[in-house]
This record gives structure tokens, sequence and C-alpha cells, in this order.
């Protein structure tokens, strides 16, 4: 494999002022949710496989709840996977619009990257999949449960491993996930929608016509939006497609550009209200009601040896980083990209194996794949389980190589000399910068003229000026 041709445009280069402040802000709810996500699908495992325990898992997972007139009759399992990851959709989709709109893909060019990387990412592991049951005579049923990259689970895997990523890195990885997150429901709205009932799917459109209209006209209030977005949730899930639809339907609708003296746009106030909720209960709720897996030594055998199964697990170990690193690197070799001179391939081959960490949505396509086989289903989370754990120790290894580096390029990115909070890199451009950084030095090298006077000019090292 040639390297790519340099060009005058490099991706992974620093970041804006306002992305870099937003993506900080993003990434740190998301690593924490992360954390939380992370100990709730321990919690689900231990729960499910404890024995005196699982049964009482099996009968609060099975517990039903809800008006059954409204067809809301639902398990609370049902519940986490419609309801609460309707909330990290929403989430998702006002993720989508502010991207588009204010980040790094409201420029086709910079777009380019991320979004062939995404596409790349998720047609490779289909990809993978197919060919691995098509082979091993299993069914295809399931070629959409390793395509999906959880960001929260990736970043707690950063997290632990204590891997300091440097900015652009952690901008591709979640500009990645965001564009995977659309895919992942177009993926569900196209492929997982059987027996529409077109009156309440009518009702739901309806509803998500009014909600548009009220943002447009500038109408104000919780108590207004959250009941319209209760009934657009309910009428969707009614219509035979999948509930999520509606939260990343809401979300796109948001306003997410800045007025003139706005702080946060409209979108990204309530995005900043509304994540915690998402990472912080949505998530960790559906990940304990759907990573409740009974694991046994020959039920990993046979994660092994069931073609549904294996290809899970190569699709998201495999096929996602294949598919990452390869699409990325085609967007470099055939567009005006190239890589920061900082950076290098083996890392992003290093970003491409933590993208096949497939959680969250691979547990939710995974349910929806194999609804007539529960036995299946259980050994697909089993599998996803399992391709994620390897993704994650995969990708730990190879970015643990490069910590050193990674640390020294995002201690560089940090450094903050004169204490005004923007960091200096983008400064150094500014002549008021290097006014105050002149008086900074002239102010140290006086405190250690006095300090040398002091001690009778045995100030020693103290005597030489920062």
């Amino acid at each position: 494999m040639s390297a790519p041709r340099k060009s005058d445009r490099t991706a992974f280069g620093h970041l804006s002022l306002p992305e870099r402040n937003f993506l900080a802000d993003a990434l740190r709810a998301e690593t924490v949710g992360g954390i939380l996500l992370l100990v709730a699908a321990v919690a689900a495992l231990v729960w499910a496989n404890v024995p005196g325990l699982a049964h009482s898992y099996e009968t609060v997972r099975d517990l039903h709840l809800g008006p059954g007139t409204l067809g809301l009759h639902l398990s609370l399992e049902h519940w986490a996977a419609d309801g609460l990851l309707a909330i990290f959709f929403f989430v998702a989709g006002i993720e989508l619009k502010r991207e588009l709109v204010a980040g790094d893909l409201r420029d086709p060019r910079a777009a380019a990257l991320p979004v062939v990387a995404a596409v790349c990412g998720m047609a490779a592991p289909a990809l993978v999949y197919t060919l691995v049951n098509v082979l091993g005579g299993g069914s295809t049923d399931g070629w959409a449960v390793p395509t999906a990259t959880d960001i929260a689970f990736a970043l707690a895997v950063l997290a632990v491993i204590g891997t300091s990523l440097p900015g652009a890195l952690r901008a591709f990885l979640l500009t990645l996930a965001v564009v995977d997150d659309l895919l992942a429901i177009l993926i569900i709205a196209i492929f997982f929608t059987s027996d529409l009932n077109f009156a309440a799917l009518a009702g739901a459109f309806a509803g998500l016509v009014l909600f548009w209209v009220l943002l447009r006209t500038g109408v104000r209030g919780w108590y207004v939006y959250v009941p319209l977005a209760l009934a657009i949730w309910g009428l969707m899930y009614n219509s035979g497609v999948h509930a999520t639809v509606a939260g990343v339907a809401m979300g796109l609708m948001l306003h997410c550009t800045r007025r003139d003296g706005e702080e946060r746009s409209p979108g990204e106030h309530i995005e900043h209200l509304v994540r915690p909720l998402s990472t912080g209960l949505a998530v960790p709720l559906f990940a304990l009601f759907s990573a409740g897996v009974a694991v046994s030594g020959g039920a990993l055998g046979d994660v092994f040896a069931r073609p549904e199964t294996l290809g899970v697990v190569l699709g998201l170990v495999v096929g996602k980083t294949l598919g990452v690193f390869g699409g990325t690197w085609l967007t470099a070799r055939f567009t005006r990209a190239s890589l920061s001179d900082e950076l290098t391939w083996p890392d992003l081959f290093a970003i491409s194996a933590l993208a096949g960490i497939g959680f969250t949505v691979s547990l939710l396509i995974g349910e929806l794949a194999f609804t007539s086989d529960p036995v299946l289903t259980d050994e697909v989370k089993a599998a996803v389980l399992i391709g994620s754990l390897i993704a994650a120790v995969l990708s730990g290894v190879l970015l643990r190589v490069r910590n050193a580096k990674y640390r020294a390029l995002w201690e560089a990115e940090e450094r903050d000399e004169d204490l005004d909070g923007v960091p200096d890199i983008y400064e150094e451009g500014d002549p008021a910068y290097h006014l105050r950084m002149a008086a900074l030095h002239e102010k140290k090298a006086a405190e250690h003229r006095r300090l040398a006077e002091a001690t009778g000019g045995e100030g020693g090292e103290g005597e030489r000026p920062a």
C-alpha cells in the first residue's frame, strides 16, 4: 500500500476554538456516560449469571408496565429499547444537526473524511457478516448487527486505559459516531419496519409537523414540547416504525446555529440539558436490561462455532477496523486530504479498531433481527459483547504504544501559560498574546532576582529566568 499523496488540506489538524470547546464538553459527558454504561453492562452480566439471581433478572426484565389501551403495555426491556433509546437518538439527532450547520460537516470537503469512513465502516462489517453466513450456511438476517459504533463505550475505554488522544482524533471519532448513528437509524427504519399502521404513522407525521411549526414560531416551554414529544413517540411506536426514529427526527428539527449574543444555540442548550439524561440514565438502563445474557464456557465456545455469532464478532473486529481505516485511506488517497504531520497511519488504524466497539445500537439491532428466535438473540448479544471486548483490548494495546506521543500532543494543545482560559496554540499569532507573555516572563525574572538577592546570590538555578 503506497502512501497517500500529500496535499494542501490536512486532515486531523487543529480544531477551531469554538469547535474545540464544544468537543471538550461533549466528550466529557460521553466519557462519564460510557463509564456508567460499562458499569451497567457488568452489573447485567453478573445479575444474569450468578446462581440464585438469574431468575430475578428475567423476572424484572420481563415485568410489563404501561397503558394497554394505547398499545403501550410493554416489558421493562422493551421500554428501555424503544423508549429510553429514543432519548439517546434525540441527542444524536441534535449532534448531527449541529455538525451539519455549524460543525465540521457543514464543509463538504471536511465532511468527506468522516462520512466516507462511517459509510465504509458500516458496509465492511455487513459484508463480513454476510460472507461468513453465506459460506457457513447461517442466517443473513443479522447483517446490520456489527455495523454500529458505540462512542460512549469507546470513550470509556480511553478513560480506563488512560490515553490522552489529540483533539483532532477525538473529533474524528465523535463525528464518525454521529454519522454512524444516523445510518443506523436509517437501517432500523428501512429494514426493521413491518406491518405499518398508516393511521398512527400519519398521526406521528402530523405531530412532527406541529413540533416543527412551534419551533419556527418561537414557542417556548417544556410543558408544550414534552407532552407533544411523548405523543409523537407513542404514535410512532404504534405505527410499526421503530420508535427511536421519532427521537432523531425531533433532534434534527432543532435550531443549532447561534444568533448574535447567544452563548449557545437553542439546540445546543437543549442538548446540554438532555445529554446527562441520555448518557447517565437512558443508555445505562438499556444496557442493564439488554446485556444480561447467560455466559458459560460452552456458550462462549458456541459464539465462534455458529456462523451468525461468528459473523458478528468478525464484523466488529475485522470489518469495522478495515472499513473505517480503508475508507479514510481511500479518501486521503483520492482527494486533497492528508494526515497531519504529527500523526501516522498506525494511529488511525488504532482508532479504526476502537470503532469496533458496537455495544448499544448493535444490541438493539440484534434484538430486532432475530425476534422469532430468543435463543439466537441471546447468542448474538453475547457475540456483540465478545466482539466489542476484543476490539477494546486490541485498540487499547495499539493506543498505549503511542500514549507518550499522544500525551505530548494533548499537553501542547491544552497549554495556557498566560492563564486567560484560551489555549496558547490559538493565540500564537496574536500580538497582544506575545505582549502578555513578555510581561509574564519579566515578572518571573523579577521574582527570581528578588529570590537571589534574599539568599545572598545563592539562588542556583533560581537566578536564571524561566
